[in-house]
């Protein structure tokens, strides 16, 4: 296998059939050793977090699957904590994509003086550019088709999909009475088609139970209990 990228949660590896195999770490973005799925460093590291990030991610990949909602996921070896995916290629340098179910983190940085903490949100999707240095800024539908990172077709196609993969996923977990907060998703294009890819898991997601926070090496054991 060839080693293609090297990322902040995962590697990813060139298969020679085509496809990629992300390996999953034990690594979770936050600030200051603290977990945050918003943040675009690496915060710290949690023993057993890539393989229970994996476990997560076909639970909901398969989900989607039989929803009919076509991703980039092939296959998975939950043992050794790898994922077998479709070629797909990133929107711009790569593009980031939040749903968002309550108002919580940088939306509350950013619109504190409008909302409360944890007010409902109509699945309110946002978009922001992976640039670390730049701290991942936001930019917006017009912005993106100006840019030439996407059609409004494409656009249109990504926050449907956002919308309706975040459902599922919030709805899976209220029947644990896990409530989802907001959840970071990143598409690409296989052919003309947008499909999710990367991953659906703790890392990426802000989840509560009984009003507090759910620690993301916790939510695995919460959602399979």
């Amino acid at each position: 296998m060839k080693k293609v990228y090297v990322g902040k949660t995962k590697d990813v590896f060139e298969l020679e059939n085509g496809n990629y195999l992300l390996k999953f770490k034990d690594d979770v973005t936050g600030e200051n050793g603290v977990f945050d799925p918003g943040a675009n460093t690496v915060g710290l590291s949690i023993e057993g977090i890539g393989r229970s990030n994996l476990q997560m991610s076909i639970h909901f990949f398969e989900i989607l699957k039989a929803a009919g909602i076509k991703t980039h996921y092939v296959s998975a070896d939950l043992d050794n904590a790898t994922m077998e995916v479709l070629p797909a290629k990133v929107f711009g340098h790569g593009l980031e994509v939040i749903c968002r179910f309550k108002s919580t983190g940088s939306f509350m940085r950013r619109y504190g003086d409008y909302i409360q903490e944890g007010a409902d949100l109509d699945a309110y999707v946002e978009t922001t550019f992976k640039n670390d240095e730049k701290g991942d800024p936001l930019v917006t539908e017009d912005g993106l088709i100006a840019l030439g990172v996407m059609t409004a077709e494409q656009y249109d196609s990504m926050r449907s999909l956002t919308k309706k993969i975040a459902t599922a996923v919030r709805d899976e977990l209220a029947k644990k009475d896990l409530v989802l907060y907001d959840i970071k998703f990143e598409f690409g294009y296989n052919g003309d088609e947008v499909i999710l890819i990367d991953e659906i898991a703790s890392g990426n997601m802000r989840v509560y139970k009984d009003g507090k926070i759910v620690d993301p090496m916790d939510l695995g054991k919460l959602l399979f209990a």
